[in-house]
């Protein structure tokens, strides 16, 4: 790389590349006039590159969409140049090249004009020079993340809203897209990692669990698809999650194409000219994180609609004893005496009360989730009555 001598220069050129090497530097017209007339007007001692980095860093602050902006863009060329080679050569990627970085880093100039305080002691290039090569790197280990997660684990993380635009976008009947949504419906019910965390390595099912989904399909295909005619084995359903995975990480997170090349069907013009100004998180874990969060919150008010329609079914002395054991936080001992009766005609109501607010929750588990009753799931369904009436009856105390 030629080094820019010139103040003009260095605030009205553009690194050109050829592949993914420097070729020439490009001179914007209107930048260097305008350089060219601020200089005429400065006096002579204001001729640093530092002097006016600042000047239009100021510029910038009240009018961050001006020429302010294209001159800081022009004056940090060289810097996120280095900063782009010096940072890829900490990693091995066959997607991206040089130029694609560079033009991803420059990109994120809005960051770093943002971010940098001429207040704090260091200069612009210093600070840019760090926000460059961390924009890169975030951009290269968000996609590494994405590689790393393996089909099962997509899978489990997927929503089914996710799910279904992923298929519909493959271009699947809408047959089969319900088939495919009750066959992973039935892998989460059924295909739960031992450990807590984490489980982006999560392996394939093992065949015992196959035959399990592959019974929970056919249980629940007569009832949800009584027109489908296909018959299902554990190698169809294989197949089938397979090819969810496959058109997800399509939809989710598309193959990364050189911003370098021409926009298809335009007849000028590069993708770079449509880049976001700001590299966003990983697209695929937002979009889970928010749809899994959603899906929290609306699991969570249907659970309260269901549960506080059961509390007002149960009579007056059942819902005082609940009142009291959850609220109060009194023994069944207290209790009795607080209520001038036995200790077990209390543990009797008490528990009848419990099994019906629990019969009403897995009732409501079994028709709007499709969740098949095992003991495992009943004992899981009870935990979660035990934290609502705790937290419900929290607001009485």
């Amino acid at each position: 790389m030629v080094p820019r001598q010139s103040i003009i220069e260095i605030f009205s050129t553009f690194i050109q590349f050829d592949f993914d090497r420097f070729n020439h530097w490009a001179t914007d017209p209107r930048l260097r006039r305008n350089m060219k007339r601020h200089l005429d007007q400065a006096s002579s001692k204001e001729t640093s590159e530092n002097f006016w980095a600042i000047y239009w860093h100021k510029s910038w602050q009240n009018e961050p969409t001006g020429l302010a902006r294209e001159h800081l863009s022009a004056y940090l060329q060289e810097v996120c140049f280095w900063s782009t080679n010096k940072t890829m050569t900490g990693f091995t990627s066959s997607q991206y090249t040089i130029s694609d970085c560079f033009q991803v880093a420059i990109a994120g100039i809005d960051k770093v004009l943002k971010g940098f305080n001429p207040k704090q002691g260091y200069n612009l290039k210093n600070y840019a020079s760090i926000t460059f090569s961390n924009l890169i790197r975030e951009l290269l280990r968000q996609r590494q993340e994405v590689d790393i997660c393996s089909d099962w684990a997509l899978l489990r993380k997927l929503s089914q809203k996710r799910l279904e635009e992923s298929l519909k976008n493959a271009g699947l009947a809408q047959d089969t897209i319900a088939s495919y949504i009750l066959a992973w419906n039935c892998l989460k019910t059924l295909y739960v990692p031992n450990q807590a965390s984490p489980t982006r390595r999560l392996s394939k099912p093992d065949q015992q669990t196959w035959e399990q989904i592959l019974l929970l399909y056919q249980q629940e295909s007569k009832v949800q698809l009584p027109t489908a005619t296909e018959v299902v084995n554990t190698e169809i359903l294989e197949k089938w999650l397979t090819a969810c995975v496959k058109a997800a990480r399509a939809y989710l997170y598309p193959t990364v194409t050189s911003i370098n090349l021409p926009r298809s069907g335009e007849g000028s013009g590069e993708i770079i000219d449509n880049l976001p100004g700001q590299v966003d998180d990983s697209l695929l874990t937002e979009m889970i994180v928010e749809e899994e969060q959603a899906d929290r919150n609306q699991q969570q008010s249907q659970i309260n609609g269901v549960l506080i329609a059961a509390l007002k079914k149960l009579d007056a002395d059942e819902q005082k004893l609940l009142e009291l054991y959850y609220a109060r936080a009194m023994t069944q001992t207290e209790m009795a005496k607080e209520l001038n009766t036995q200790q077990y005609n209390v543990s009797r109501k008490l528990s009848r009360a419990r099994k019906a607010l629990l019969k009403s929750l897995a009732q409501w588990s079994k028709e709007t989730l499709h969740i098949s009753l095992t003991s495992d799931v009943l004992n899981g369904i009870s935990t979660l009555l035990e934290e609502w009436l705790a937290g419900h009856y929290s607001t009485y105390s």
